[in-house]
């Protein structure tokens, strides 16, 4: 029988049984990652061999690429709170103090305890910085009206060091190219940190104003068909993208910055709401895709290979690194003490990394050091897809019964003190 057929059966019957039985696996311990990743390990040759492709890391980086750029947009239109400091008080924390905490740390522990160049062990840290904004849907938020700090923060984290991981990629990669880094430095952080970031903020503003102001315009002379409505987000993503990167900025950043904008402008919530709700699913569709793809292309041998540094790296990133990190990134602030723990945990490593991994594979990490960064980013991501999809239903039940309305309460007081 003709295996494309047999590739179609599947995959229809996981999507109706995912679907009919998400009541059920809303309620264990299990994520839907986790079951898409066992599927593609069960359409692997180690299974029934139905998944034999071994793509290239040019469609991997591609397929990542707009998985992520999806998901992004999403958090942007998750975001409910006002742009002012004590709104964004967790998500500055997550992204000024614990994202540099956690690749400088890992890249240490690469260079000193595995023996890497710099410039690789940069990328590594750089590489698995950025928490998955496909996979931890689970602790996001899903309700406009949600003011959980836990949720808010871990969306927001979600939306920014995905873009914001990326100055350092390229500060690993031109390493990579020259280890004398003071003959580039001053244009790394002219072009690749200051320029990139400024303009990935002013590009998300100026085009989502610019397509929002072009909506209300021709919906006076004759509205939209609703049926079509939901497409003017995922243009805006390619839009916002495509323009960005055109001009050096960092379209992940704009389209996150985008979708923060037409959240706060649209004066329509019924109109907002299709919107995201569009993106979500076509988000959830993507996510079937790449996690059954990761799981098929396991191979015992490079796994077994790389075990030790890999699972080392994962402990430590896992149950120190992040845990450890966020405490010290929130020093100070009002939020619970068991909220500021599960930030550290819910550091969900998934298709960002892997988008960061293909993307240095094909800009000159390669041979034996772009193997081990591979399956090293590999072996974490799974890792982290089987330990967060295990705790974060029973966790954030606990959450939601004992800490959630002390967090409700303290965000009502902080507004409260802020408008005085």
């Amino acid at each position: 029988m003709d295996t494309y057929i047999l590739n179609l059966l599947i995959l229809g019957v996981l999507l109706l049984a995912v679907s009919l039985g998400s009541g059920w696996i809303e309620r264990l311990p299990l994520s839907y990652a986790l079951i898409y990743l066992l599927a593609g390990i069960f359409l692997s040759p180690y299974g029934l061999n139905l998944i034999q492709l071994r793509p290239e890391a040019a469609f991997l980086q591609r397929l990542t690429e707009l998985v992520v750029l999806i998901s992004l947009f999403s958090c942007g239109l998750k975001m409910n709170r006002p742009l002012n400091p004590w709104a964004w008080n967790s998500t500055g924390r997550l992204i000024g103090l614990l994202m540099p905490i956690s690749i400088f740390t890992t890249a240490g522990i690469g260079h000193w305890v595995l023996r890497l160049e710099w410039g690789v062990a940069i990328l590594l840290g750089a590489i698995l910085a950025p928490t998955d904004p496909v996979l931890a849907s689970e602790v996001q938020l899903d309700d406009p009206q949600d003011r959980d700090e836990l949720r808010f923060g871990l969306t927001s984290e979600g939306g920014l060091n995905d873009a914001l991981a990326f100055p350092f990629v390229y500060f690993g990669l031109h390493w990579l190219e020259n280890d004398q880094w003071q003959t580039w430095f001053v244009s790394w952080v002219l072009v690749d940190l200051l320029w990139a970031i400024a303009a990935g903020l002013f590009m998300g503003v100026a085009i989502a104003k610019l397509l929002g102001w072009l909506e209300q315009r021709l919906q006076a002379y004759r509205p939209v068909d609703d049926l079509m409505d939901d497409f003017i987000g995922l243009s805006t993503v390619l839009l916002t993208y495509s323009l960005t990167e055109l001009v050096n900025g960092y379209g992940f950043l704009a389209v996150f910055v985008a979708g923060v904008v037409l959240r706060s402008d649209c004066l329509n919530a019924e109109k907002s709401a299709s919107r995201l709700h569009f993106m979500e699913r076509l988000e959830k569709l993507a996510e079937v895709g790449t996690i059954l793809l990761l799981g098929s292309l396991l191979r015992i041998e490079p796994m077994a290979r790389f075990a030790a540094p890999a699972l080392l790296i994962a402990a430590l990133l896992l149950f120190v690194i992040r845990p450890l990190g966020a405490w010290i990134s929130t020093i100070g602030s009002p939020v619970h003490p068991a909220t500021r723990w599960l930030f550290g945990w819910f550091g969900i490593r998934g298709v960002g990394s892997l988008y960061y991994l293909t993307y240095a594979l094909s800009h000159g990490l390669r041979d034996n050091d772009g193997e081990m960064i591979a399956w090293v980013t590999f072996i974490v991501v799974i890792v982290s897809v089987t330990l967060h999809g295990v705790s974060s239903t029973p966790l954030m039940k606990w959450y939601e019964r004992h800490v959630e309305s002390h967090e409700e309460s303290n965000q009502v007081l902080i507004q409260d003190k802020s408008k005085r």
